[in-house]
């Protein structure tokens, strides 16, 4: 029960797995998101973005299916 500092970008990839927990979000659907920004995304973002709101979340929250995309554990 803490207050957890996000950056807008951790806050979009959040909010789109938060839309749909428990269901699969593919890469490209978080990488949609992140042009909304109106910058280019580069190949690795969308994992080292997962990685840090894993670090501020917890590992257990965000978990990986591979070839798929991302759940978020309800």
């Amino acid at each position: 029960e803490q207050d957890v500092e996000l950056t807008a970008r951790e806050w979009s990839i959040l909010e789109t797995l938060i839309k749909r927990p428990g269901h699969i979000v593919s890469k490209e659907q978080i990488e949609d998101r992140l042009y909304a920004f109106g910058h280019e995304v580069e190949s690795n973002t969308v994992e080292v973005y997962i990685s840090r709101l894993r670090k501020k979340l917890g590992k257990e929250l965000i978990k990986t299916a591979r070839g798929l995309g991302y759940r978020l554990e309800t």
